[in-house]
């Protein structure tokens, strides 16, 4: 089985981060987002990838093969952005019509059972209900389980079960015939190619697929829901505690992470804090925030904020030089 990643998005909701890194490797509770997926996936036996890469993906290439030499890796490229079933389309002849493959948008953390996921027989699209449904693709479902009609972003839901970003597709020929159709006669929805319109179409053509309900979903692009997503994640299991001893005459309030070799003297951290690795911190007092790796902090008192990489923020003299297109709100 193969897994399909599209992260091709330019991220606008997370700008300034997006300016100069794709939003799935942006850092949530120690480790990129990508990270986040890529390990799940190792930890249920997938060791084939097919990443979908656009707009900065040279860095995503960069980064997978210096962290994940171990996976078999392919990378297509998707020049304009024209949507998630266009994205699988461009990838439809890494795919063999007799396997089957495991698509998950690499902005989406997930807590569910993949191991019970990627075993089935079935073809399963996971879904959690939502307060708003018309921002989502949208699953309705009958009694057992069955999808009977997928909509994108309906302005008028009938179902308030969101499709989360996962899907485990038993009938890879017939996708790859959804969305061939789909291209040829340009049947888009708000203005894209969509995976979802390509999933509809399989139905109408008699492929029976079924709900999973995930137990958590993380939508990481905007950035308060990433910032709770660091939260909710650091307070879980497998993560490292910062010991307030390891660091010079500083407090530490869980739950707290710090990279390796970052130096903290003076300042008080957390809680819900994800420090990068090699990481200067002094005189600062940090809650509920993620600080990029290679920071520099000085005199500052930040609460539900993310910081880049390479940022230095003096706090008290105000004298900020913190790279393009960089967003500080001192209100």
């Amino acid at each position: 089985m193969k897994a399909i990643i599209p992260v091709a998005g330019i991220g606008s909701r997370l700008r300034p981060h997006t300016h100069t890194q794709p939003k799935s490797l942006i850092p949530v509770a120690g480790k990129p987002i990508l990270a986040h997926i890529i390990d799940g996936l190792i930890a249920v036996g997938i060791n084939e990838f097919v990443f979908i890469i656009g707009y900065l993906g040279d860095k995503i290439e960069q980064y997978i093969s210096i962290n994940y030499p171990q996976i078999k890796a392919y990378f297509v490229v998707q020049a304009d952005g024209k949507g998630t079933g266009h994205a699988i389309w461009l990838a439809q002849d890494l795919l063999r019509d007799d396997e089957h493959v495991f698509i998950v948008f690499g902005d989406t953390i997930v807590k569910a059972d993949l191991e019970r996921i990627i075993a089935s027989s079935k073809s399963l699209l996971g879904v959690k209900k939502v307060n708003d449904p018309r921002e989502f693709g949208v699953a309705e479902i009958d009694e057992t389980g069955l999808i009977t009609k997928l909509v994108e972003k309906p302005n008028i839901p009938k179902s308030n079960q969101a499709l989360v970003g996962i899907y485990k597709i038993c009938e890879t020929k017939q996708l790859k015939q959804a969305l061939n159709y789909n291209i040829e006669h340009h049947i888009i929805t708000r203005g894209e190619y969509q995976l979802t319109d390509a999933l509809m179409r399989m139905i109408d053509n008699g492929v029976k697929m079924y709900s999973y309900n995930v137990e958590a979903w993380f939508d990481c692009g905007k950035k308060d829901i990433l910032l709770e997503t660091n939260a909710i994640l650091l307070k879980g299991e497998g993560y490292t505690r910062a010991k307030a001893s390891d660091y010079n005459n500083t407090i530490i309030i869980d739950p707290v992470y710090i990279g390796a070799n970052s130096k903290i003297s003076n300042s008080i951290i957390g809680p819900n804090v994800s420090v990068g690795d090699q990481v200067i911190i002094n005189y600062t007092i940090i809650k509920n925030s993620i600080i990029g790796p290679h920071s520099h902090l000085e005199n500052a008192n930040l609460e539900n904020s993310i910081i880049g990489n390479d940022a230095s923020l003096k706090g008290v003299s105000l004298s900020l030089n913190l790279g393009d297109s960089t967003e500080i709100n001192f209100g």
